[in-house]
């Protein structure tokens, strides 16, 4: 057989979504892949409805329809504090996995150094590798997620060329405060490099934790490109509509990788979402207060079954330890990824196991996700408690 390429022997397929088509196959609560099982705002099905019949069904403008592009552009603004041009400083992208990996294109040649916090979002390592960069992993440290900043100005001193910054943070929630990203941003000012950040869960930071566009701060818009999307803001995650938004001698050449690499996000779905960027600021307090709630909901019902868990400051990602039951008998010699395959067929429950995010030999933690109805959380929680009786039967 002729030989692939090297970099696709260097990578898995994404763990997340094998968890996913495991969990289908054996009915399981999936709370492995991050989506809602609730509707999106009714005025975007509405608009979609519409669309449907009266289009555009045509390919739109490549880096994204004017009227989506302006709509973001409004939205952004408040955000950064400062005009966004939608013609020069935004890319619509297909979903924020195309965005990131346009950005990551944009910036590095092959060779090139860009660290990466570890836990990391599966993609960020795939994205390096598929860009030909060498990355970098800077830990994050559990149970506070905190990093050590000389560990980046060392990356930075290697000719790092940019840092990866989730924040929130998927999978631990953390929310990096204003400080750290000031302390960041220094470094990448010093060093003339890139900050490219996912700040796709911007609106799920509970309080008293405060979400901080890393581009907002003080010189920063020139050396940050943020990547962005709406699917989890408005629980369209199959529309796979992403942005990325930063200065204009840099967009200009997203652009052009985002239009060699999908041409450009589906029309319809586009016109669709302008609809979504128009609702009033009360959505997204709604949406907080909906996401605080299940949060609440659902740690406290994990607390009240005895599983240890982390207390994410933002996402919708809670980080489980389950090296109690590594301990035992039964699970002697498994690793994280075959306890989640366990779980999903011996629980009905399904979890991403903690290794795929780590680049440290991390085997004690998994991911699980509360994006749920309170029907589906309440069952899902009622499984969770039969696994964790294994716990108390041996004490």
């Amino acid at each position: 057989m002729p030989k692939l390429s090297d970099r696709v022997e260097s990578f898995t397929d994404s763990v997340i979504r094998r968890m996913t088509r495991i969990s289908d196959e054996y009915g399981a609560i999936n709370l492995s892949q991050g989506f809602p099982d609730f509707d999106p705002p009714k005025e975007l099905l509405d608009a979609l409805a519409k669309a449907a019949y009266a289009g555009p069904h045509q390919y739109s403008i490549t880096f994204g329809a004017q009227n989506l592009r302006e709509a973001l552009a409004g939205k952004i603004s408040k955000t950064l504090g400062r005009a966004v041009d939608p013609d020069t400083e935004l890319c619509v992208t297909c979903g924020s996995t195309e965005a990131m990996m346009a950005a990551m294109m944009t910036i590095c040649n092959p060779g090139d150094k860009v660290m990466v916090f570890s836990p990391f979002y599966e993609n960020y390592g795939a994205d390096a590798i598929l860009s030909g960069a060498e990355p970098i992993y800077i830990p994050l440290v559990p149970p506070e997620y905190g990093f050590d900043l000389q560990l980046i100005e060392n990356g930075f001193r290697q000719g790092a060329k940019a840092i990866i910054l989730c924040n929130p943070s998927n999978p631990c929630g953390k929310v990096f405060t204003r400080e750290e990203l000031t302390a960041i941003g220094a470094l990448a000012l010093q060093y003339d490099a890139f900050v490219v950040t996912d700040e796709v869960y911007e609106h799920m930071v509970y309080a008293p934790n405060v979400h901080t566009a890393m581009a907002s701060l003080p010189g920063m818009f020139d050396h940050t490109l943020t990547c962005n999307s709406l699917s989890k803001t408005f629980s369209i995650t199959g529309w796979r509509l992403g942005y990325v938004c930063g200065p204009a001698w840099a967009i200009e050449g997203a652009k052009k990788v985002h239009d060699f690499l999908t041409v450009g996000a589906a029309a319809p779905l586009q016109e669709a979402a302008v609809a979504g960027l128009g609702l009033p600021e009360t959505y997204y307090e709604e949406l907080l207060k909906t996401y605080t709630q299940k949060r609440n909901y659902f740690l406290e019902g994990l607390d009240r079954i005895g599983l240890k868990h982390n207390v994410p400051q933002g996402t919708y990602f809670v980080m489980l330890d389950i090296e109690a039951f590594l301990e035992l008998p039964r699970f002697s010699g498994f690793t994280d990824l075959e306890f989640c395959e366990w779980m999903i067929k011996s629980i009905g429950v399904a979890a991403v196991p903690g290794s795929s995010f780590f680049r440290e030999p991390v085997n004690h933690l998994i991911r699980l996700h509360f994006a749920r109805q309170q029907s589906t959380l309440e069952e899902a929680l009622r499984r969770l408690e039969k696994m964790a009786a294994m716990l108390t039967s041996v004490q």
